[in-house]
């Protein structure tokens, strides 16, 4: 069966996973508010801008699950999920899954954002192979490392081909929706790349290769 790969924030969400995250932590007050907010503002500029210090991010983002105990963490993610992520899952993109659903198609989202975060998220729209950055556990208890190649640029490649190895699958007729120009490199590799709702310089490059444009917002 095909692979339909799918980027999470800003493709399938209407928004930023992974900012809003930390944007759940300030207003929870287990992070310093205002230092918190302009460090992980600015780690959201990067990424949109391609210039992301992925190692200098996962240090950031992953040291609040290292500073609190798993059950604390996970009742801070159900209200996370219910307040802020459920009103951006895209009705267009519930549709788009579905459509490659009915097709047969195996389903993936692939993201850089970590698991803790993502994975309840792929549960919401039903997809049952998530490649996300994992946060490592050191017993029982998220030490603020990660374990093995994040998801990110190259590393979803990486991770993907990791996959395929082990699920004796390969890439033919696969697709991958993105808005990045982060995501390159896996836009590259597969047989159908799609930007989705792209930005500037991933728009300039599906224009210039004759890749779909599509939006999943209007």
């Amino acid at each position: 069966m095909p692979l339909a790969i799918f980027d999470l924030d800003n493709t399938l969400l209407g928004g930023d996973s992974d900012y809003l995250w930390g944007r759940h932590l300030i207003d929870l007050g287990v992070v310093d508010g205002e230092q918190y907010e302009r460090a992980n503002q600015q780690f959201y500029d990067d990424y949109r801008a391609g210039r992301l210090d992925i190692d200098a991010f996962l240090r950031f983002s992953l040291a609040p699950l290292s500073q609190h105990p798993r059950e604390q963490l996970e009742r801070w993610r159900e209200a996370f999920i219910r307040e802020r992520i459920e009103p951006i899952m895209l009705p267009a993109a519930h549709a788009l899954v579905e459509q490659h659903r009915s097709n047969g198609d195996t389903l993936m989202i692939i993201t850089a954002t970590n698991a803790f975060v993502t994975a309840p998220i792929a549960e919401r729209f039903g997809i049952e192979h998530l490649i996300a950055t994992e946060p490592a556990l050191v017993d029982g208890h998220y030490s603020g490392q990660t374990v093995g190649t994040p998801a990110f640029r190259e590393g979803k490649v990486e991770r993907l081909r990791q996959w395929l190895d082990a699920h004796a699958a390969s890439l033919s007729g696969s697709v991958f929706y993105s808005d990045s120009i982060n995501d390159l490199p896996l836009l590259e590799t597969v047989d159908f790349p799609v930007a989705i709702d792209p930005d500037e310089r991933l728009a300039a490059i599906a224009r210039e290769r004759g890749w779909p444009i599509r939006s999943l917002r209007n």
